[in-house]
């Protein structure tokens, strides 16, 4: 039908976008970016898909239609149209417009329609080309565009969902026979069929009542829906009721179903010949997105693509079994190639970083010591205690029947202390079948190995493995390397996990991903055969060892950050293991009454918010408290941007529209007060650990970009302390039964650094006297020496805010003052404090020139900007670059405000960093716990008597973390919880 037909593919942007974003958002290891942190997840997974119908459907002419952020004419006939929606990712748009800047530096055509959405875009130039003459193949992964496919006019849809992507395939071919097998419908009878049935997605009503199946039995029976209502009368019962109540609703329905077919479009379709596109000018993009391997492949289909137009792209022989010109039968062709990138990539997903290991074909089984008697295990412990040499650690794995530590059974354990055969050994223990040994003899083999300082040990994330021998009983011992951390240390936005650490560094044999392995649900790593568990261990701890010397030259290279690995992070992660495993006690009856006064303000605030509006509506709908606020209160739009599903209400809008009207209170406090109750006092009593009645919060040493550490299940970072709502979240925590908690707390640590970093005189000067600085600050600024409690906290709010780039509108905000005199405010305090603008100029600079900036110990954090502008400076002098000369967007606008402030907070969490380290050891000594971090505070617990012999240490030991130009102070308190120990 279509063979002889010149191909014309369009490709549905935002479908396709959305489903590349939420395919790695939610794998295993979640969203792509560059080593930079740009979001990269949309821009790879779309590029692919398009290689892939590029090579698999050899078009002779492609467009890429988008939606505007405009509404559309069915936002306009129907308010409630996609209102459901949540709003766009922040992550998001800016991996769309780098996607949109990459396909137009490709020169492919894009389309757009003021008023329409794609659809209507792709419907129109689907009908046009069918019209031409074309075979038209629609790639998407929305449904709504089964109603176009038209086998007599030649277009189909090549439709990619999850069970594709998971298949290997891409895409699946649709036509008019493959739609009625999914729907039990026709493509005519798609648009009668959301009318009846509505469609939740797009908000769209159908008919109350009446399902998917009612509606095919109707189609099936009737045809279209106005046969249905022609016929009504022979329709019985409680179906006929429903249509006939909601006849409006159907017919209105249908006219949001229905696809426009002839919106009036600017491009003609001789400007989508693919042989306009060019691959060289988008590879400065490309570059940016560290799309290397990427690239190459992009230069060969589209070299191919564009230089015969009307020859087919990759030729027949490339998909069949017979010999190419060299005689040699291929391995792999290159369709198959993308498929199995896809699957992998789309399926499994990478952590914070472009996958690199495009177009490899599966790489070859390891040789593979199995130690399944003990006379293999007494050779392998004689190899094992040869391995001294503090410059050849050996690396160790285990593998675990689950990721929580105090729940997971042993299943092997791995070793590699060499790259020759038969250096890697697995010892299986816990499998269900096969051949292996008692876990009880081989601990007590490995024992004096794993808890000796004398064989040095290198791990990947050595934290788990440590709380897992712990949990046998085994104290790991001896760890020089973490190739986690190192990664980390020597950036840390980029990728921290194994598998994209061994492409990253070359290494011939590559961890392997837990998703590799197949599993089905409900099984664990324990169900597998031992041979193929034995791989997948030894090719972890290849790659850990094969990461040891690259890793370790690269931060040679930077004596600073490989000082920062061997004295803070390697030694931290003991101390956080001890941490996670001692845990916290928690006061569940006080959380439960807790809850119950929260559901009653809450109520309150409801009902008081439902009077201001003048009616009901749902608070926690963006959608309806947009409609309330911009509409019906006729706030102020410009303080709000314009989203798909009406203007924007998250919390920064809410904060500028905080003195427009009461209501903006009640809903922020509505908002907190939801957030505690949800987050934290419904559900820390959940998390709490049957075995030891404790909760067991999980500190994160290689996410945060700053250095912080971050913690989950629970997130105790996140603990706000401003209201007296959040602090009786604190009240919860309790130390063990008779003993204290103690909570110590850096004083002002950041303004500290920032005194000592800048060397503003009046700054060092009032830390050396130990004034109070906030008073100083408000001495300065009113110019007297008598100042009152709410001048003081001007000066206090203008201190902290200088650090995070505070701008008058937010001082404004916070002071409750003007704008106006916010400005005064800062303007005065920069005359003042003039040392410390110059300060945080100059690390801007250094951002812009570098690419990074440093903290007091030298850990980095990398910058990649956007604009042309700040590019082209990199590498530049710091004292030529002239920050008011420069012209940048809002996001290298946040970008360098974040970069003014790492400096300052990456030094705080390197002090706090140290402090743990020290004091871990200095408990050694005593029965007390160290229990949590939070940020700038640690908090403790201990037996009453050994407070007044500890207290001073521990404030001692904090104080001489590191020494500034001004002091350190440490301020701590007790009590029966934690709120009454801060």
């Amino acid at each position: 039908m279509s063979q002889d037909k010149p191909v014309f593919v369009l490709i549905d942007g935002h479908s396709l976008a959305f489903r590349a974003y939420y395919a790695f958002l939610y794998s295993r290891h979640g969203a792509l970016c560059t080593s930079t942190g740009i979001p990269t997840s949309i821009c790879f997974g779309f590029v692919n898909s398009l290689l892939q119908v590029i090579e698999s459907e050899q078009p002779q002419y492609l467009a890429i239609a988008f939606d505007l952020p405009e509404p559309t004419f069915r936002h306009q006939a129907d308010t409630n149209y996609k209102a459901n929606r949540s709003e766009t990712p922040e992550d998001f748009i800016p991996d769309l417009a780098n996607l949109q800047e990459l396909l137009t530096a490709l020169n492919l055509s894009i389309v757009t329609a003021v008023g329409y959405e794609a659809d209507d875009v792709i419907g129109t130039l689907a009908q046009q080309g069918a019209n031409n003459g074309y075979a038209v193949k629609i790639l998407t992964g929305d449904r709504d565009m089964f109603q176009l496919v038209d086998d007599e006019r030649a277009i189909s849809i090549l439709y990619t969902d999850n069970k594709t992507i998971k298949a290997g395939k891409g895409y699946a071919q649709i036509d008019r026979q493959a739609v009625i097998d999914r729907l039990q419908i026709t493509p005519e009878q798609v648009i009668d069929y959301k009318a009846l049935c509505g469609d939740k997605s797009d908000n769209i009503p159908g008919v109350k009542g009446i399902g998917d199946k009612t509606a095919v039995k109707l189609l099936s029976q009737y045809q279209t829906l106005e046969n249905v209502y022609q016929n009504l009368a022979e329709i019985k019962g409680a179906v006929n009721k429903k249509l006939t109540t909601d006849r409006d609703s159907a017919l209105h329905s249908q006219h949001l179903a229905t696809i426009v077919l002839d919106v009036p479009l600017k491009v003609a379709l001789s400007e989508c010949e693919l042989t306009k596109a060019a691959a060289e000018p988008a590879q400065a993009i490309l570059q940016k997105l560290e799309f290397t391997k990427l690239s190459d492949r992009i230069n060969e289909v589209f070299s191919i693509a564009t230089s015969t137009p009307n020859t087919a792209i990759g030729a027949k022989t490339s998909n069949e079994t017979t010999t190419n010109n060299s005689g040699i039968k291929p391995k792999i062709t290159a369709q198959q190639k993308i498929a199995l990138f896809l699957q992998q990539a789309q399926t499994e997903g990478t952590a914070n970083t472009t996958i690199s290991q495009d177009n490899k074909p599966p790489q070859q089984d390891l040789e593979i010591l199995l130690v399944d008697d003990e006379a293999k295990l007494n050779q392998l412990i004689a190899i094992l205690e040869q391995q001294t040499d503090p410059h050849n650690p050996t690396a160790w794995d285990t593998e675990t029947t689950s990721l929580e530590p105090h729940l997971a059974e042993l299943v092997g354990i791995g070793c590699c202390w060499g790259t020759a055969p038969g250096q890697i050994a697995y010892i299986p223990t816990k499998h269900q079948q096969g051949q292996q040994l008692e876990l009880e003899l081989v601990r007590a083999k490995l024992r004096p190995i794993l808890e000796s300082d004398r064989y040095p040990k290198i791990l990947q994330n050595a934290k788990f493995d440590r709380l897992i021998l712990r949990h046998q009983g085994i104290q790991l011992r001896g760890v020089v390397f973490d190739s986690m951390l190192a990664s980390y240390v020597l950036n840390p936005d980029s990728s921290h996990n194994l598998t994209d650490l061994s492409f990253r560094y070359g290494l011939e044999c590559h961890a392997l991903s837990y998703k590799d392995l197949g599993l089905a649900k409900g099984e664990t790593i324990a169900s597998l055969d031992i041979a193929t568990v034995a791989q997948y261990c030894g090719k972890d701890c290849y790659a850990t060892y094969g990461l040891y010397s690259p890793m370790q030259a690269d931060l040679e290279r930077h004596s600073q950050l490989n000082k920062l690995l061997q004295d803070v992070e390697v030694p931290l992660e003991v101390v956080l293991a001890e941490m996670e495993s001692v845990g916290i006690a928690l006061n569940v009856p006080y959380l439960e009454n807790f809850s119950e006064k929260l559901a009653t303000d809450l109520d309150a605030i409801e009902q008081s918010v439902y009077k201001a509006a003048g009616e009901e509506f749902n608070l926690s709908s963006p959608k309806q408290l947009s409609v309330i606020l911009f509409d019906k209160l006729e706030l102020d739009r410009k303080k709000s941007r314009r989203t798909k599903t009406g203007y924007s209400t998250n919390q920064a809008v809410l904060e500028k529209l905080k003195d427009d009207h009461p209501i903006i209170e009640q809903i922020l406090e509505y908002r907190t007060l939801a957030k505690l109750k949800s987050t934290y006092v419904d559900a820390l009593p959940a998390l709490i650990r049957k075995d030891t009645s404790r909760v067991h919060t999980d500190f994160n040493q290689a996410v945060t970009a700053t250095g912080r550490l971050s913690s989950s299940n629970p997130n105790l970072q996140n603990i706000p302390i401003r209201t007296e709502f959040s602090r009786q979240i604190r009240k919860g925590f309790i130390p063990k039964s008779g003993w204290l908690l103690v909570a110590a707390d850096y004083s002002q640590i950041e303004l500290r650094i920032l005194a000592h970093l800048s060397q503003e005189a009046v700054l060092v000067d009032a830390y050396r006297k130990s004034l109070d600085v906030h008073r100083v600050t408000a001495q300065l600024l009113f110019e007297k020496e008598e100042i009152t409690s709410e001048e003081r906290r001007l000066g206090k709010i203008i201190n902290f805010g200088v650090i995070y780039g505070m701008g008058a509108g937010r001082f404004s905000r916070e002071s409750g003052l003007s704008t106006k005199v916010g400005k005064e405010f800062i303007d005065k305090y920069r005359q003042r404090y003039a040392k410390v603008f110059e300060y945080l100029d100059l690390v801007k600079k250094q951002a812009i020139a570098q690419g990074y900036v440093e903290t007091i110990l030298g850990r980095r954090r990398y910058f990649n900007f956007a604009s042309k502008d700040l590019q082209k400076r990199q590498g530049a002098a710091v004292g030529n670059i002239d920050l008011a000369a420069l012209d940048f967007g809002y996001q290298d606008a946040q970008l360098l405000r974040a970069a003014a402030n790492s400096t300052i907070q990456g030094s705080s969490a390197d002090i706090i960093k140290i402090a743990m380290v020290d004091l871990y050891k200095l408990l050694q000594k005593y029965q007390a716990n160290m229990l949590i971090q939070v940020h700038d505070e640690l908090v403790f617990e201990l037996p009453p008597e050994e407070y007044m012999e500890l207290a001073p240490q521990i404030i001692q030991a904090m104080e001489n973390a590191v020494t500034l130009s001004v002091p350190l102070v440490v301020e701590m308190n007790s009590g029966d919880n934690w709120m009454e120990a801060k």
